[in-house]
């Protein structure tokens, strides 16, 4: 769906569900994301269905699969992702530690953003972390996003990027 130089970020399916169980069940995934609840595979469908898979139905995009090119790796999730819990649509992104710290992330976010204001016409993007996750920070940061506030609770900070105006 998404073509970058070394990635391709897809719409998740039923058959990715052994690779989002591995994902959501890192200690870094439970630690900066929170605990999905999803402990086999027949659950890893289930919240695939009900999550990525119907969003993308829904609305055309969603939180996507992210393929290394060059050996069909599936490394992590990025995508677009409308919450009932936020007003705009919000960039998310989780990947296998293993692929940490290669520019993968970047990449991937790079692009669903692009996405997002190209394709979808969003009129803003945000973004939400937890604030001890600094290199996530620091993504969002990258990307062009600028802090707004750390919600009540202390435990989630939200960013957010407004894209220009187009004029046709």
């Amino acid at each position: 769906m998404i073509d970058t130089k070394r990635l391709t970020l897809r719409p998740a399916t039923v058959d990715d569900a052994s690779f989002y169980l591995r994902l959501v069940n890192e200690p870094s995934f439970l630690e900066n994301i929170g605990d999905k609840g999803v402990r086999d595979l027949d659950g890893a469908r289930a919240a695939l269905l009900a999550g990525p898979i119907a969003m993308q139905a829904q609305l055309g995009y969603s939180l996507w699969m992210v393929v290394r090119k060059e050996d069909g790796a599936a490394i992590g999730m990025c995508g677009l992702i409308k919450r009932d819990t936020l007003p705009d649509t919000d960039i998310g992104y989780a990947y296998l530690p293993a692929f940490w710290g290669q520019g993968y992330a970047w990449e991937a976010a790079s692009a669903a953003l692009e996405y997002g204001r190209d394709v979808v016409k969003l009129p803003r993007l945000l973004g939400i972390v937890s604030p001890d996750n600094a290199p996530s920070s620091a993504l969002l940061k990258k990307l062009g996003m600028h802090f707004v506030e750390r919600f009540a609770t202390g435990k989630t900070d939200l960013y957010r990027m407004e894209f220009p105006p187009r004029h046709n």
